[in-house]
């Protein structure tokens, strides 16, 4: 029987940026069937200011080449510990290094908050190149499953929708709105699972800032009350995406997601984007999936959250 080939493992630096995007948009093609992995959203995870690369990344190489990729953050301050992992074909016993690295540093950022267990979360797609008999093994279990919707976009859709009777939109061009945007996401999410509360200063850090047309981020509101916001990107390549669309509790059920989507449908058709897509959680509360799909999204892929409760040894002093 052939042995898997022999690899190293380092941590990674802001200089393999391109070395990694390369690898994941290899692993998007075998999944999804098309590269959809940006080079500045690579960049922007490693210079987040919460992750330490010495310690929370690795990279797996057979000789020269890039087989596997991990790396932790922590946006809870608590138990909740977040992780990717990326790994090609054929290379299982890299793959499973990088897991048992980034579940011991998982430990590690739990027991500095001063949790009792690290709840670590990782998303992958539902049919991944990772070993989910391995991950099965080592005690995760998939918790939630959330769908990537696209929709074509023509001409048409350049028509912009007149808005429910009241409403008025404005863009984020000022920071007073970009931080009245911040605290809508904060509180129409507030409910949603793995939703972790964060500063202005940690959400602008979370979006890669850089990279935001805050022309595209818009706030919705009636009389004096803002009551809605759509936070969307025009940075990818393959497609438009929104981010988050959240309407405050009380303002539900008014036509004012509908509304929003239509307007985004209408400025990136404007822009000749002929695609735009979004994330959903199936199981949202809100009927999120139902709205998308009653506007012409249809599910392009979809992925998994996979959970792992992890025990934290209490330090000897």
């Amino acid at each position: 029987m052939q042995s898997e080939p022999r690899f190293t493992v380092r941590p990674a630096t802001l200089g393999d940026a391109t070395l990694i995007c390369a690898l994941l948009n290899e692993i998007d093609t075998i999944e999804t069937g098309q590269p959809d992995t940006e080079l500045h959203s690579v960049e922007a995870d490693l210079a987040h200011p919460e992750v330490d690369l010495a310690k929370d990344s690795w990279l797996a190489f057979e000789e020269d080449r890039l087989v596997a990729y991990a790396l932790v953050w922590d946006d809870s301050g608590a138990e909740r510990i977040d992780a990717d992992h990326y790994v090609l074909p054929e290379h299982r016993a890299a793959g499973e290094r990088l897991l048992a690295l980034a579940e011991e540093r998982a430990v590690e950022r739990a027991r500095a908050n001063g949790a009792s267990r690290a709840v670590v979360h990782l998303h992958l797609n539902t049919r991944p190149t990772t070993d989910l008999d391995m991950i099965g093994r080592r005690g995760w279990e998939r918790v939630r499953r959330y769908h990537v919707m696209t929709r074509p976009l023509a001409p048409a859709d350049m028509a912009v929708p007149e808005p429910p009777p009241g409403l008025v939109l404005r863009d984020c061009g000022d920071e007073a709105d970009r931080r009245r945007a911040h605290a809508l996401v904060q509180e129409t999410f507030a409910d949603h699972f793995d939703h972790q509360p964060r500063t202005y200063e940690q959400w602008l850090d979370d979006i890669g800032v850089a990279g935001v047309d805050w022309s595209l981020v818009w706030i919705a509101s009636v009389g004096a009350e803002d009551v809605a916001v759509l936070f969307s990107r025009n940075d990818r390549q393959t497609m438009a995406w929104i981010g988050n669309i959240g309407v405050r509790r009380s303002f539900r059920g008014r036509g004012i997601a509908s509304h929003l989507l239509r307007h985004a449908f209408a400025a990136y058709a404007a822009k000749g984007r002929d695609t735009i897509g979004l994330g959903v959680d199936t199981r949202n509360e809100t009927g999120a999936l139902r709205l998308y799909e009653a506007h012409g999204m249809r599910t392009h892929h979809a992925v998994d959250t996979w959970e792992v409760v992890l025990p934290v040894a209490l330090q000897r002093v």
